[in-house]
């Protein structure tokens, strides 16, 4: 088993994954997806963050977030999400996987993969790979063809903010986008 440690930077930005457990598509309904958002919105209330980026795919979702200076408690606010989210979705009657019993006895619902990759962005180029990566996930997953269909992203945040041009990875109509690959970022964090 590899010896996987967090790395905590006071007030960093950090790359999340999280996914279902099963990778059931979840968050392939509108109820499951707000649901989320309110989880989310909530966390942000208690302890604040900046929510940089966002996607959403049925099955997982991928995160930008800067915590506030001198602050290093992102393991917190992910519990507190799938915890918050997972009471909101069986209470909406969602259904959750079959777990073991050695998983009931440790209290664990089947919604959620029991952990959450993060890696700590270095710099702004980090940075700037690792929004591609979430606004072009879908078309990744083959879901669309261009970024700007998915509306379950912050792409379209992102598009009016200047950084990106809406054809950016695009492949509408005759466009033939240039190759974007991910090859040099960490696998470990990427699904």
């Amino acid at each position: 088993m590899p010896n996987y440690r967090r790395w905590f930077v006071p007030g960093a930005t950090y790359f999340f994954t999280l996914v279902t457990e099963n990778r059931v598509p979840l968050f392939a309904g509108e109820i499951a997806r707000a649901n989320l958002r309110t989880a989310i919105a909530e966390c942000r209330q208690r302890w604040p963050f900046e929510l940089n980026a966002i996607v959403l795919l049925p099955e997982h979702l991928h995160m930008l977030w800067t915590l506030p200076g001198g602050d290093v408690d992102f393991p917190r606010r992910i519990a507190w999400i799938k915890r918050a989210f997972t009471q909101d979705w069986l209470l909406a009657g969602g259904a959750e996987q079959p777990m073991t019993d050695s998983r009931q006895h440790r209290r664990r619902r089947g919604v959620w993969q029991r952990s959450f990759w993060e890696h700590t962005i270095r710099d702004d180029t980090d940075f700037g790979r690792h929004l591609d990566y979430i606004h072009y996930n879908p078309v990744k997953h083959g879901l669309v063809t261009c970024p700007h269909q998915w509306s379950f992203s912050s792409f379209q945040q992102w598009i009016e903010r200047g950084v990106y041009a809406i054809e950016w990875g695009c492949a509408c109509g005759a466009r033939k986008p240039a190759a974007i690959t991910f090859a040099d970022l960490d696998k470990t964090a990427m699904e």
